[in-house]
């Protein structure tokens, strides 16, 4: 019988760091979150092709799949942020977001 060598997806790892660093990034304003997220899907995207073509080839896929769902989750996280700071922006002001004292009287409005 031959055996063969399983080899490593090549996208694996960095999917696996960019749905990390997607959800780390989240709350940085929410843009930097969504672009490492959709990287991320790309590069999951060029490697699930790979893999489907010969998947007993490729022993690292659960790696490959764990960094999508972290892009997804990242994706979210930073979607939600950044609806979030569009949300403020449009409620208190672009002044008021840059000035504390300011964004103090406009809560202390609120209540």
């Amino acid at each position: 019988m031959f055996e063969f060598e399983q080899r490593k997806l090549p996208n694996a790892t960095p999917v696996l760091i960019l749905g990390i660093l997607s959800i780390l990034t989240c709350c940085c304003y929410g843009v930097l979150g969504i672009i490492i997220g959709v990287i991320a899907l790309v590069l999951y995207k060029q490697d699930k092709e790979l893999y489907d073509k010969n998947p007993s080839v490729y022993e690292n896929y659960s790696n490959l799949n764990t960094g999508r769902i972290l892009a997804i989750i990242g994706i979210v996280l930073s979607t939600l942020f950044l609806l979030y700071v569009l949300w403020a922006i449009s409620y208190f002001g672009w002044d008021a977001m840059q000035n504390p004292e300011l964004m103090q009287e406009r809560i202390n409005d609120l209540q």
